[in-house]
């Protein structure tokens, strides 16, 4: 009996070592280009290969409800896009435009309705997986990644709760979204007959754009039909210090004019990158102003001017001579709040205590340079 056991798997034996020796030399293999980089571990490849696509292969397994997403809404999404998706001055709504009759159909009416003021991402979204995939890779647009899986979950139901998509109650699953994309208001409003589908069975076979080189008596300077002029250049900050803290992205300080020609642009683009790095703060108010920056605050708060929220020093203005400033403002930065300054919250914020009390401290002594 052990002989004819032995008999059965030595061919298993063999195709494992066979494997095992197949692997070995596809590792020894030597580069394609030697000297340069190495190939990807499988750990690497998971980490970068995290998109979903619409059949929602490469979803992640798990579940976040409705409930849980107006949490965390709250607290990382309702300062840039509204409490109820409604947006503020920066950005465009998410919800809105679409009603219990296009969730029936799958086609959004008022996207043929040319009285209608604009088209939030609630009318125009034709699949689950676009919202999930966008607000994992990209949200929140300060710390882009940083939401868990079931906090994605969470987000992208609750955002289909005000659309009306789904109830109050709901909880969204790897298990039940291939059902929640049978009520998104425009799946069926996708179409395929434009240039950007290729071939004749899909879209019309015609680029949608027509344009031809130029070759003879070409123009030697564009002609811009518009531009941003200078006043309005910074109107929403200075967009050097509003970096996402990923990716080589740098972001055009704004609070200069904008480069004349594509030489001058070049010339400021080598001077930013060849300069040297800033050293530490030298005193306490500089040492805030850096933390402020540091943490995003000034992406909303301008120093001397309002952006979302206001303008620091107009926060130092309104409680100087408040008795115990120091401590209110430490309360504000830590717990959030909203109607002293306008309609827009500003959400709890999560950074060090140390940092929080010399922002604190900076703004209850005037916010001084």
């Amino acid at each position: 009996m052990s002989s004819c056991r032995e008999r059965r798997t030595a061919p298993a034996r063999v195709l494992l070592s066979l494997l095992a020796l197949a692997g070995a030399a596809a590792v020894a293999q030597p580069a394609a280009y030697p000297g340069i980089g190495r190939a990807a571990t499988a750990p690497e490849v998971q980490a970068w290969d995290i998109d979903v696509r619409p059949d929602f292969k490469g979803l992640p397994a798990g579940s976040g409800s409705v409930a849980k997403g107006m949490e965390v809404w709250e607290a990382k999404c309702a300062s840039c896009h509204g409490v109820f998706g409604e947006s503020n001055e920066t950005f465009s709504p998410l919800i809105g435009g679409t009603t219990a009759d296009d969730v029936r159909t799958g086609r959004t009416a008022r996207l043929l309705d040319p009285s209608f003021p604009g088209r939030t991402t609630m009318m125009k979204l034709s699949s689950v997986s676009t919202l999930w995939d966008y607000i994992n890779r990209a949200m929140p647009w300060n710390a882009p990644k940083s939401l868990s899986t079931e906090e994605v979950y969470a987000v992208t139901a609750y955002v289909l709760n005000l659309g009306g998509v789904l109830p109050d109650s709901f909880v969204l699953s790897d298990r039940n979204i291939a059902e929640v994309q049978q009520r998104l208001p425009n799946r069926n409003g996708m179409s395929t007959q434009h240039g950007l589908w290729p071939g004749k069975t899909l879209g019309h076979g015609k680029p949608d754009v027509q344009g031809t080189a130029c070759m003879t008596n070409c123009a030697t300077e564009p002609k811009l039909a518009s531009f941003l002029p200078d006043h309005a250049r910074n109107n929403h900050g200075n967009l050097a210090e509003q970096q996402r803290p990923v990716g080589p992205q740098r972001g055009a300080d704004t609070t200069r004019p904008a480069p004349a020609t594509a030489a001058a642009a070049a010339a400021v683009a080598t001077a930013v990158a060849t300069a040297p790095r800033p050293a530490a703060p030298a005193s306490p108010a500089a040492a805030a102003l850096a933390a402020a920056q540091k943490y995003t605050c000034t992406a909303c708060h301008g120093v001397d001017k309002k952006i979302v929220g206001p303008g620091l020093r107009e926060i130092a203005v309104k409680y100087q001579g408040r008795a115990d400033a120091e401590a209110y403002l430490l309360g504000k930065i830590r717990a959030g709040g909203q109607g002293v300054w306008g309609p827009i919250p500003m959400p709890a914020q999560t950074l060090p205590e140390a940092d929080a009390k010399l922002i604190a401290q900076w703004l209850a002594s005037g916010a001084g340079k």
